[in-house]
């Protein structure tokens, strides 16, 4: 069974990020445990837990935790929203938190796939480019073209949370495919 954890970067319950979500999980093959991995508890980055010289500060539980879930999943799918051009907060942290410690990177080689939104036209493009910049330092294979960006994003959904554009459920199928293709070519390697 292939492991997919899915990080959402708004910590809102009722986010559109948490919507996408919850709507591609049955996207995925039967045969795949696919979870979003909670991301709103992890302290904020600090090198000092990860420097052995500094002993007034242990590593925090959740560190360790998110850092083998990372490393025990065979792929990882990012959804995020822009946050003011750029990456949410809690996201970035999480890539700062999963890069820790230098010879133990859980990124490395994972497979990845980004779907961005806005609730503007744009889809999250800002976002999705600096994301895929800060994952670049840990050569991860990512899904290429076409690229998914969202836009107008709380037109998707009905009033139960539920995809309601044909379209965009059939792209995010076609993404999703093409994601699990990568996850499956890496994994024979």
């Amino acid at each position: 069974m292939k492991k997919i954890s899915i990080l959402v970067g708004s910590l809102r319950q009722g986010s559109y990020a948490r919507k996408i979500a919850k709507n591609v999980i049955p996207m995925f093959p039967k045969d795949y445990d696919v979870q979003i991995v909670e991301i709103g508890d992890l302290p904020l980055y600090n090198f000092d837990y990860d420097d052995p010289e500094m002993s007034d500060f242990p590593l925090p539980q959740a560190y360790t935790e998110f850092r083998e879930t990372i490393k025990a999943s065979d792929g990882v799918l990012f959804i995020t929203p822009e946050n003011n051009r750029s990456i949410p907060a809690c996201l970035k942290n999480a890539v700062d938190i999963g890069s820790k410690p230098n010879a133990d990177v859980a990124w490395t080689n994972k497979p990845n796939g980004i779907i961005s939104h806005s609730v503007g036209k744009m889809g999250g493009y800002s976002s999705q480019k600096n994301l895929r910049l800060a994952l670049s330092y840990f050569d991860m294979p990512s899904v290429g073209q076409p690229e998914v960006f969202l836009g107008n994003s709380p037109t998707y959904f009905d009033e139960n949370g539920k995809l309601n554009a044909e379209r965009t459920i059939d792209f995010l199928q076609s993404y999703i495919n093409r994601f699990v293709k990568l996850v499956e070519e890496k994994s024979k390697v």
